[in-house]
């Protein structure tokens, strides 16, 4: 059966009205305005503001969150301007863990893991630094050693980009071990560490369950 004009036409003009809601549901689903909002950049320019920088400085007095460092101790290693013997927070097992943690990864390519001063990347030609174990570093700071780690000294670079605060704190108690240990009388040794240094000494195997637990 062949439709008439009249209603061929009805058809057509249906199916036109019905594809162009197509197109407006479709293109209400796919706006730009996300894309394409007026908004600044960081380092761009503008006329709005006097200075020509899009990026605006911070209030005066105001301080970004998490950016309170009224601890000056913990984030500078001074007291009063100098240098602290001392520690911000009380060295724990789980600090000197994380410390040793620390100092294998970042520290031990130059300074070994003992401290000496002849790691990987002496051997391979850089600069040797000095040992942990000399007398000026023993007798230094707790402070300075955390400064150091923070904004480096000589040839070493500052780590306070890659270490965070209290993971340099964790270092610095490490180290504090490593050089304790060439001078640690053998009553300091917990007892199963000393049975252990027993057989190292004696030449003697380990008995099960003896050694480090």
């Amino acid at each position: 059966m062949s439709l008439t004009d009249g209603r061929r036409s009805r058809l057509i003009v249906r199916l036109a009205v019905l594809a162009a809601l197509g197109v407006l549901l479709w293109s209400a689903g796919c706006r730009q305005d996300m894309h394409d909002q007026p908004r600044f950049k960081p380092l761009g320019s503008t006329d709005i503001f006097a200075d020509g920088r899009q990026s605006r400085s911070p209030v005066a007095g105001t301080v970004a969150r998490g950016d309170l460092r009224e601890d000056t101790l913990l984030y500078t290693g001074r007291i009063g301007g100098k240098f602290a013997r001392s520690f911000p927070e009380p060295v724990t097992m789980e600090t000197m863990r994380r410390g040793r943690d620390r100092y294998d990864i970042f520290c031990s390519p130059c300074h070994d893991k003992l401290g000496t001063g002849v790691g990987m990347v002496v051997r391979r030609g850089m600069s040797q630094p000095p040992s942990m174990h000399i007398d000026r570093l023993r007798d230094v700071e707790h402070g300075y050693l955390f400064d150091v780690i923070t904004n480096g000294f000589g040839r070493m670079s500052g780590y306070a980009a890659q270490v965070p605060v209290r993971d340099r704190w964790a270092i610095v108690a490490y180290v504090r071990a490593l050089q304790y240990s060439r001078s640690a009388p053998l009553t300091d040794v917990p007892g199963d560490a000393r049975r252990l240094l027993d057989t190292v000494t004696s030449g003697q195997p380990a008995r099960p369950g003896e050694g480090h637990r």
